[in-house]
This record gives C-alpha cells, sequence and structure tokens, in this order.
C-alpha cells in the first residue's frame, strides 16, 4: 500500500524542497497539480480530500483556506506556516520537545510544522525552563543569522538578480520587535514572556545560527557554563538529529570564527554552549530549509506514518 501525499503550494521553496524528499521514498504517491490550476479551489478541494496526509506550504490566509476544505475523518495536514503554531488543537511538529511529543505527533491529525528560528531557540531553551534552572519570566535575548532563503522566492531573486552593494552587508530586519516567530518562541519555550529576537538575513542561500546570550547571575540555580552543556547533552543523548557538541568546542571554529553552514543540506541541529561563569552563549546550527523547514515536515511524516524517522533524510 502506497500513501497518498499532496503538497499545496509546491512550487515555493519549502514545496519543492519536500518534493525532492518525497522522490526519495517508494512507499508514496505523490500528487501534483498542473500550475494552472495552483489556484483553483475545486482542483485543490479534490486532491486534498483524496490525500492521506497534505503537506501545506502556502501563506497563513491560504493554509487556513485549505485546512477549511477538508472534508473528511482521514486526511492528515502538516502546515508549514506560521497559522497554527500555536493552536490548541494543533499539535507542534517539533519531536524533540519533550519524551511524550512524539506520541503526540504519530496521533494527530493536524501537525504544526515550527519555525526555523523558533526551532533554534526552543530546542535551547526550554530543558533550561523544565529544568528549573532559567525562570519562566527571564529577560531573554537572540539574534539570528539566515540565508536569504529562508524569505521565499521574492527575497532569493532580489539577492540572485541584483548587484546593489548594501545586499553584500548582512541586513537586520523585523525591528519592530513583532516578528511572526515571538508566539511559538514563548509558548513553546515555557517562557511567560517572548524573547527580544533580532533576526539578521546574509549575503548566502542557506544555513542559520541562533545565538542566546545567557546571565548566570538571573538564573534560579547556581550554574556554570558547563554545566548548561551537560544538562543539555543528557536531555538530548538519544536524539538521532539533535547534536550537541564538545564543551566550548573551539576545534570546530575555522581559525577562531564559527562556520553556520555546516549542517546545510541535512536534517541536523547542532547546539554549542561557550562562556564562563558569569557569561554563556548558546547558539544552534541548521538548516533553515532543513531542520527549519521542509526536512522538520518530512520528519513529522514519517513518524505520522510510522515510518524509520531519518527515511528520506539522510
Amino acid at each position: 500500500m502506497k500513501y497518498k501525499i499532496f503538497v499545496d503550494g509546491q512550487e515555493g521553496t519549502t514545496g519543492l524542497k519536500i518534493h525532492e524528499y518525497l522522490s526519495k521514498n517508494p512507499n508514496l504517491e505523490v500528487y501534483k497539480i498542473e500550475s494552472e490550476k495552483r489556484k483553483d479551489l475545486e482542483a485543490r478541494r479534490t486532491l486534498i480530500n483524496e490525500a492521506d496526509i497534505v503537506f501545506l506550504c502556502l501563506p497563513d490566509s491560504a493554509s487556513r483556506e485549505s485546512v477549511s476544505m477538508i472534508s473528511n475523518n482521514k486526511t492528515k495536514v502538516i502546515d508549514a506556516s506560521t497559522a497554527f503554531r500555536t493552536h490548541q488543537e494543533w499539535t507542534y511538529g517539533l519531536p524533540e520537545l519533550h519524551k511524550n511529543q512524539r506520541n503526540s505527533i504519530q496521533n494527530s491529525f493536524r501537525v504544526s510544522v515550527p519555525g526555523c528560528h523558533a526551532t533554534g531557540f526552543i530546542l535551547a531553551i526550554h530543558p533550561l525552563v523544565a529544568e528549573g534552572i532559567i525562570p519562566r519570566d527571564y529577560p531573554t535575548t537572540c539574534y539570528a543569522l539566515t540565508g536569504y532563503s529562508g524569505g521565499g522566492k521574492d527575497l532569493i531573486s532580489k539577492y540572485q538578480n541584483s548587484n546593489r552593494e548594501h545586499l553584500f552587508a548582512p541586513r537586520q530586519y523585523a525591528l519592530n520587535l513583532n516578528h511572526k516567530h515571538l508566539p511559538e518562541m514563548q509558548l513553546h519555550s515555557g517562557l511567560s514572556t517572548a524573547p527580544l529576537f533580532t533576526p539578521i538575513v546574509g549575503n548566502y542561500y542557506q544555513g542559520d545560527a541562533v545565538t542566546i546570550p545567557l546571565l548566570p547571575r538571573l538564573f534560579t540555580k547556581r550554574v556554570t557554563a558547563r554545566d548548561i552543556h551537560e544538562l543539555l547533552a543528557t536531555y538530548y543523548k538519544d536524539e538521532r538529529f539533535i547534536r550537541v557538541m564538545p564543551y566550548d568546542s573551539k576545534a570546530y571554529l575555522e581559525d577562531g570564527f564559527f562556520n553556520l553552514m555546516s549542517c546545510n543540506n541535512t536534517n541536523y541541529l547542532d547546539i554549542f554552549v561557550f562562556g564562563h561563569d558569569n557569561q554563556i552563549i548558546l547558539v544552534t546550527r541548521f538548516d533553515n530549509l532543513g531542520k527549519g523547514a521542509s526536512g522538520a515536515a518530512i520528519q513529522n511524516m514519517n513518524i505520522m506514518l510510522g515510518f524509520d524517522e531519518v527515511s528520506g533524510l539522510e
């Protein structure tokens, strides 16, 4: 038996990458919609209701529209938009979040794929909040440096088809401090307030690094950077896609510089701990198109269908 799969939004950056992953699995029958019918409601409705799993790679409003078209009790949905990431009736698609999350994903008909920056932030911070080291009201700050592919086709075209000098320098954005990932970053990390978050886009295609500075003097418990590393290493010791790198990993730097592209074209996420008794920096490194988007979507599909979790991802 082959499972029927439909990607609604198949021609976007995330949709194309999902199709690439799907092509590796012989147990799937992948439906495609003709390009001229991409916005045809009835054509989409038919495919959505015929599929066992639908991936939604659409803007928020279009994702909500697609979900509203489902008229059966069998079609499962994996949504890559922001629309349902904090919705109580949807399962947050981050299997490594805690020990019961995989079971929730496996038994869910509605799964939301985490945002790229949110993935890096939550996986670093949630264990520290859960263990009572960071208080829920800790004044968290973070910044992320990411490739321009995270901005979709329009931003990709702007970078690849322009020689404007200012595009060669990293550019901060979302300076109204209202980035769309903030609600999920707060909710799923366990914090009572959202972090102060600054994303930065660089002149390269893919790769994301989320950096979180921490001040131990504000912790609930007295711990060192090495203690934080040991806690994270223990928390993720059985995870196939989360790698907690050796403490204070200077050996993984290149002439003292951090390479944020080392997880590109994989579904891995690396966690680094740097610092000393008074100051700590956590850095998570991953592919914004992999663990930050399409790879995470496929990982969730594998769990929902009972496949090996790494199927098509290695």
